[in-house]
């Protein structure tokens, strides 16, 4: 989160961050749009990681996050796969799975009185990745379950379960 955008009067260019003031104004009165990653391993396994931030803190869940204003789906999906996964991707290596809503009663501030809404795009990918080599800002610990793991799993948050169900 580098490039933050300061100037509250000022429009984003594509992929900047806005003022944490802003960004919660926006989780507190409108959904969020953003790209879930499923990314299967040749195996058929599937990558999940712990989250270190509200909303959904401490349970596991698909790599993503959101898209930022005047950024494109195909732009955002770049960014996005090379913040969660390493990897500059193409979003046309990837398959569109579905649209979802995520709601949660928490929101990335931890304060009360506002939860988070999302909605969104999930693309899948077939990938062969290190965990260890993955990046630790969103997820403290990734993971390959099998779908059925994953739906077992108490650790694994709904929102994430929905797309193997």
């Amino acid at each position: 989160m580098s490039n933050l955008q300061n100037a509250t009067d000022v429009e984003p260019q594509p992929g900047q961050w806005m003022a944490p003031q802003d960004f919660e104004t926006v989780i507190r009165l409108t959904p969020l749009v953003a790209i879930d990653l499923i990314v299967r391993s040749p195996e058929g396994k599937v990558l999940v990681g712990r989250r270190t931030f509200e909303p959904a803190k401490n349970v596991f869940f698909v790599p993503g996050g959101r898209i930022t204003k005047n950024e494109t789906r195909a732009a955002a999906f770049q960014r996005l796969s090379l913040e969660e996964l390493g990897l500059k991707l193409d979003w046309a290596e990837a398959r569109f799975v579905g649209v979802n809503e995520h709601l949660y009663s928490t929101n990335r501030f931890e304060k009360q009185g506002f939860g988070t809404h999302y909605v969104t795009l999930a693309y899948e990918v077939c990938l062969s990745l290190e965990l260890d080599a993955l990046p630790k800002d969103q997820h403290g610990e990734y993971v390959w379950l099998t779908p059925s793991e994953l739906l077992a799993s108490p650790d694994v948050h709904e929102n994430t379960k929905v797309y193997f169900r």
